[in-house]
Parts: C-alpha cells; sequence; structure tokens
C-alpha cells in the first residue's frame, strides 16, 4: 500500500443472517433510504404553512406512496443498470440480474421508474402528479445518501487514481490509491442537493407551484452527478466513455435541460 493511503474499511456486504437468509447493507441502506424518505414526505404533506394551507392531501398519503415508489426505485433502478452498464454480462448471466448488491442499480432507471410509478399512483388516487412528483423529489436524497454509502460498504464503483491524502485503496481496484468517489456522491446528491431542496420547500416555499421543487432536483441532481464523476472510475469500453464524457455525464445532461424548463412552466403557470 503506498505510504498516504487510507487503508479502505473492508465491511463483510452481508449484515447479519437468519437461519438462510442473509441480509445485505445493500438492501438495508435502500430501506433506511426509502423509511427516511417516506418520513420526510408525511412531514411535507402534514405541514400546511408550505402550501399555502392547501396541501394536496394528507400526510396518510405518503404510506400508499412509499409501496408504488418502492417498486419503481427497485424494478427501474435494476433494469435501468442492466440496460444501461453492462447489458452484455448480463445477457450471457440472466441469473445475477435480481442480485441487487451485484453491480447495483442505476440512478437514471430508477428516476424512470418512481416518474411512471408516480403518474400512476396520482392517476389512480385522482391527485395532481406533479405535486407528488415534487413531495417525491424533495425526500429523494434520503435514498441516494444510503445508496452511495452502499456503493462505498460495496468497495464498488470507485474513483479515479489520485495522491490526495484521504485516498484509499479499494479492493479489487489495483494497488493504486483512489477518490472515494462514493463518498463525494453521498454529500452532493445526498446532503447538498436536500439543503438546496429544504431552501426552496421550507424558505422560499414554491410548493403551491407544481412541478418547481421536480425541475429545481433534476437540475440539482444532474449537476451533483456531472461534478462526482470528473472523480469517478468510468468503463473505458462504454459507448459513451468518450473524451471528457463518461456515461453519468451523458445520462444526467438532458436532466439539466428537462429541469429548467419544467421549473419554467411552473413558474409560467404561477404567474397566469
Amino acid at each position: 500500500m503506498p505510504l498516504f493511503a487510507v487503508p479502505f474499511p473492508v465491511v463483510d456486504p452481508v449484515a447479519f443472517e437468519i437461519g438462510p437468509v442473509s441480509v445485505h447493507w445493500y438492501g438495508l441502506a435502500y430501506m433506511f433510504g426509502l423509511l427516511g424518505g417516506w418520513l420526510y414526505a408525511r412531514s411535507l404533506f402534514a405541514n400546511a404553512s408550505l402550501w399555502n394551507g392547501h396541501p394536496p392531501a394528507g400526510k396518510e398519503i405518503a404510506d400508499d406512496l412509499l409501496f408504488w415508489t418502492t417498486l419503481g426505485v427497485v424494478i427501474g433502478g435494476r433494469l435501468g443498470y442492466v440496460l444501461f452498464y453492462d447489458p452484455a454480462y448480463f445477457l450471457a448471466n440472466p441469473q445475477d440480474i435480481p442480485k441487487l448488491w451485484n453491480g447495483g442499480m442505476s440512478f437514471h432507471g430508477g428516476l424512470a421508474g418512481v416518474c411512471l410509478a408516480v403518474w400512476l399512483f396520482a392517476r389512480a388516487k385522482k391527485i395532481p402528479m406533479l405535486s407528488i412528483a415534487d413531495v417525491c423529489c424533495a425526500a429523494a436524497p434520503f435514498g441516494l445518501f444510503f445508496g452511495r454509502l452502499a456503493n462505498f460498504i460495496n468497495g464498488e464503483l470507485w474513483g479515479r487514481v489520485s495522491d490526495v491524502p484521504w485516498a484509499m485503496v479499494f479492493p479489487g481496484a489495483g494497488s493504486e490509491p483512489r477518490h472515494p468517489s462514493q463518498l463525494y456522491e453521498a454529500a452532493l446528491e445526498g446532503i447538498v442537493l436536500w439543503l438546496v431542496l429544504r431552501y426552496f420547500t421550507h424558505v422560499k416555499k414554491v410548493l403551491p407551484m407544481p412541478g418547481y421543487v421536480s425541475g429545481v432536483f433534476f437540475a440539482g441532481y444532474a449537476i451533483a452527478r456531472i461534478t462526482a464523476e470528473n472523480f469517478r472510475m468510468f468503463d473505458p469500453e462504454h459507448a459513451f466513455s468518450v473524451g471528457l464524457f463518461t456515461p453519468g455525464i451523458v445520462y444526467s445532461l438532458p436532466m439539466i435541460a428537462i429541469g429548467a424548463f419544467v421549473i419554467w412552466r411552473a413558474y409560467r403557470r404561477a404567474a397566469a
């Protein structure tokens, strides 16, 4: 190990076992993220002052929403990883597709899954879809934070070679120290993005402008992800790994334009 590299804190990916059932840290991370997001969503629905006194639904609606969004995150996120990042491997090894801890999940696939789930949920409950989407987006950083911590525990999605004092030697990544890019993403996509969204929901109080928070989330996540991609190791064989671009950057760039458009539409509707 290089002299100034920080030892990677190797953690067993299995948190505990109950008989023949193994509970992985990866699964627990997503459970904590979903539960944290659910509790936060309930608090947003319950705070009438954030909605000019007229929230679109009671806080109990978050209980049903949790089930729908969980399905969207898990199914969309896993299928997104399979299709966007390593389709050849999973085509040859389809039995590994359900193994969420093997490679993980794609945020962009999970986002698509949640968007579909929110649309179906809003239609079923006859609630304005954009208001539901805003609450989901405001709560999403909880899942992003814990998901990136799970990536770190699993020693996957490591960063590029670096000589910064906190660089780590990751198992399976060679002997050179690397950026702990998973922790950068946990901070940017989880903590910083949540603070930005919190500012808009609680200080600017834009929830009565349906779609505004969703637009901020789309653009904010894309900026955070593109920033982190500059430190994260990329797959040189991927079609989108060209020059300064990586798959994560290419998938995120359209989100900035989408976010800006959604914010503009929300502002125009409120001003009309």
